[in-house]
């Protein structure tokens, strides 16, 4: 087997910053009491003015008063976390966050679809970049090993037992996963690398430190399985973005949008699902929030077409206070059928297929302006159809036309010639609109052909259609 490690060494920050239209504004994330605000993370932007990690609130103010703060929200980065999941669910069956702030993903299965490993990474990376998350990714033929060597290198791809050893003798005591005080133990010692503890005698580290040691030594050579609970995707999805000042306009909501609506189609690529309806919250001060429902035909996944339909919907909506916060809950997730293209695709480049182009009419008109033909399962022929659209079958029946009369009108016999018939057609009883009807093929002088029928116990022949 081969695992891959995604280590997110920013992720509180870059959950942060893709709420944000602006990423390149100093930012920086505080922590500790009130009194001793102190900060946790910044981003390459506050850098460049002189701010770090561990700094307090009050030197870094000093420094600059150039800078927006955030919280460090542990909740965001398990959230952050959980979305990641459900991303590279889609690229692998064993996704696991048994590591904090990292994905780990059994690839070898996966590599006869995705393609030949450099392949497969470069399009992690590329998703990751798009989604707004830094990264660095390792692969080794067991994850404790995996996430082992992040810690150190980016890109690195060990195959075999041999490169293996060779890699990893050569990480700090301290990157290889073992305690802070293990750790500096060994440094006393003199030993600085994986190759010299391994060196060691087996039965003094035994007595010397606890049998964790032996057992983390044991995983990263992959002598030892590393017990992990792995993901399931849950069947609703939930995202929410908090705004930094309180919006008032529709286009002001359109990035936070651009972002979940993203997100969304992320979600269902990883567990191969559409969306058919979906609630847009838009979160106000001291008052319920504003929904926007988004309902859709069929099954939908592709994030700039669940982008458009929603702005559509949300163009139409009339903001009755200042928005604090978009939340985007999506139930409704039934499997995801793609479109048939056939090869050499003839429609119009700048064209729009038919599913994308009804969509769009239904956000911009409103439900009602656009309508199809669906069919009923009903055999009386006035009642076979539907202006709504509907996946119903049939029952089985003859030739039917495709001109079909909004009142029969009356015949005479002697002018049309009876083909063929009589088809018995008696239903509706449970509902008020029984009918008894021979119906018939027939001919005018003209060669017209329609569809006639009498009804049973009443001999006048009527005209109910016409066929082509």
């Amino acid at each position: 087997m081969r695992w891959a490690c995604i280590l997110l060494p920013q992720l509180a920050m870059d959950g942060e910053l893709r709420q944000r239209a602006n990423p390149d504004t100093p930012l920086v994330l505080l922590a500790g009491p009130a009194q001793r605000r102190r900060l946790q993370a910044v981003n390459p932007a506050a850098r460049a003015l002189g701010l770090k990690p561990g700094q307090s609130l009050t030197s870094a103010q000093a420094l600059s008063q150039n800078f927006a703060t955030a919280p460090y929200d542990l909740a965001a980065i398990e959230r952050c976390q959980q979305f990641l999941a459900a991303w590279g669910y889609r690229y692998s069956a064993q996704v696991s966050l048994h590591y904090p702030r990292c994905l780990l993903l059994e690839v070898q299965s996966s590599l006869g679809l995705f393609g030949p490993w450099p392949r497969f990474e470069a399009r992690l990376r590329k998703e990751l970049t798009t989604l707004g998350f830094r990264h660095r990714i390792t692969l080794a033929p067991n994850p404790a090993a995996a996430r082992a060597l992040a810690n150190v290198h980016d890109g690195l791809a060990v195959d075999d037992g041999n490169a293996l050893h060779q890699a990893l003798g050569q990480l700090p005591v301290d990157r290889i996963g073992l305690s802070r005080e293990v750790a500096a133990a060994l440094s006393r010692m003199g030993v600085r690398n994986l190759a010299q503890v391994l060196t060691l005698p087996r039965d003094g580290l035994a007595k010397r430190f606890s049998a964790e040691v032996l057992i983390q030594l044991d995983r990263l050579l992959g002598q030892r399985p590393l017990a992990m609970e792995f993901y399931r995707p849950p069947d609703v999805f939930e995202g929410r973005i908090e705004l930094n000042f309180e919006v008032e306009s529709h286009q002001a909501l359109l990035f936070p949008l651009r972002r979940l609506t993203a997100d969304l189609a992320a979600y269902l690529a990883g567990r191969d699902s559409g969306v058919q309806r979906f609630i847009l919250h838009l979160e106000h001060r001291n008052r319920p929030d504003s929904q926007v429902p988004v309902g859709l035909l069929s099954a939908e996944r592709e994030a700039a077409m669940l982008f458009e339909l929603t702005r559509g919907r949300l163009e139409q909506q009339q903001l009755p206070a200042p928005v604090l916060a978009v939340r985007l809950v999506a139930h409704d997730l039934p499997p995801f059928v793609p479109e048939h293209r056939v090869m050499f695709e003839e429609r119009p480049q700048q064209s729009l297929p038919w599913e994308q182009l009804r969509e769009r009419l239904r956000a911009r008109l409103g439900d009602d302006a656009v309508q199809g033909l669906g069919a009923r399962a009903d055999h009386r022929p006035e009642r076979t159809w539907s202006s709504r659209w509907a996946d119903v079958t049939l029952p089985p029946c003859g030739p039917r036309p495709g001109w079909l009369l909004t009142e029969p009108q009356p015949l005479r016999e002697g002018t049309v010639k009876l083909l063929s018939g009589p088809e018995r057609i008696e239903s509706g009883w449970w509902d008020g609109g029984d009918v008894r009807r021979d119906y018939y093929l027939i001919e005018t002088r003209a060669g017209q052909r329609g569809w006639a029928f009498r009804t049973v116990g009443d001999g006048s022949l009527m005209l109910h259609g016409w066929f082509a």
